[in-house]
């Protein structure tokens, strides 16, 4: 079974969703069956490459200052209830996720996509960490044992440009508006982020419609001459 998950690394609601994926499939009986394939969907392309805060976003987009409050403050009591410590979605900045995007296209042909998406998710949510310019991008890659000449390689050629608008495109097609955006074995979509017990009822009725329990077949007319390993009998036909 494979569950495509694209997401952002600057949303916060998309790194919590990252680890719940994570404890569901741990919880799961065939989690270890289960194919998880990160894709990109990039929230704010046209951000300055130094970054802004995240305070500074709010007041940009026109939302209310309540937003941190009413919003981004429960992000992190959830992240803290489920172990996800620390979980900065307020005091961190935000910037453009180009460059992030590539080298985690990068990685996932190393071999290493799952882990490196939530290496860098526990980067910028843990530590605050900056990942806008090439140089940060590499600092990160090297620190998680990515060659960084390799991927220093890959991000001055931008051969990896065209997968992550493709994945961005590919995501609006299927209706997606917003990060997350779960697909299951391409049968259904979830948008949004949603707890490990109904992440985990979505995974168990996926994994149910891909892998149906067959079930004896009707039987047509009566009851025939039949060997068991008991032994062959004919049915008592004079009633």
């Amino acid at each position: 079974m494979k569950i495509e998950f694209w997401s952002d690394i600057v949303c916060p609601y998309c790194g919590l969703m990252d680890h719940r994926l994570h404890q569901a499939l741990d919880r799961f009986p065939y989690g270890n069956q289960v194919q998880v394939v990160h894709r990109s969907f990039q929230l704010h392309p046209d951000l300055p490459r130094e970054g802004v805060s995240q305070r500074e976003l709010i007041t940009m987009a026109g939302a209310p200052a309540t937003t941190v409050d009413r919003v981004l403050r429960p992000i992190e009591r959830a992240a803290e209830a489920e172990g996800l410590t620390p979980y900065h979605a307020v005091d961190r900045t935000l910037g453009p996720t180009d460059l992030a995007h590539e080298l985690l296209a990068y990685a996932t042909d190393q071999g290493r996509g799952t882990e490196i998406w939530t290496a860098m998710f526990r980067a910028h949510f843990g530590q605050a960490r900056k990942l806008w310019t090439a140089d940060e991008v590499l600092d990160f890659a090297a620190e998680v044992g990515l060659d960084r000449a390799d991927a220093a390689e890959a991000l001055r050629s931008r051969r990896y440009r065209a997968r992550v608008a493709t994945d961005q495109r590919e995501a609006e097609r299927l209706g997606a508006r917003g990060a997350p955006f779960l697909v299951f074995d391409g049968r259904f979509a979830v948008p949004g982020a949603i707890g490990i017990d109904d992440l985990l009822a979505v995974i168990a009725k996926a994994w149910a419609e891909s892998h149906p329990t067959p079930q004896p077949l009707p039987t047509l007319a009566g009851t025939g001459d039949v060997c068991t390993p008991d032994g062959c009998a004919a049915p008592d036909r004079t009633s």
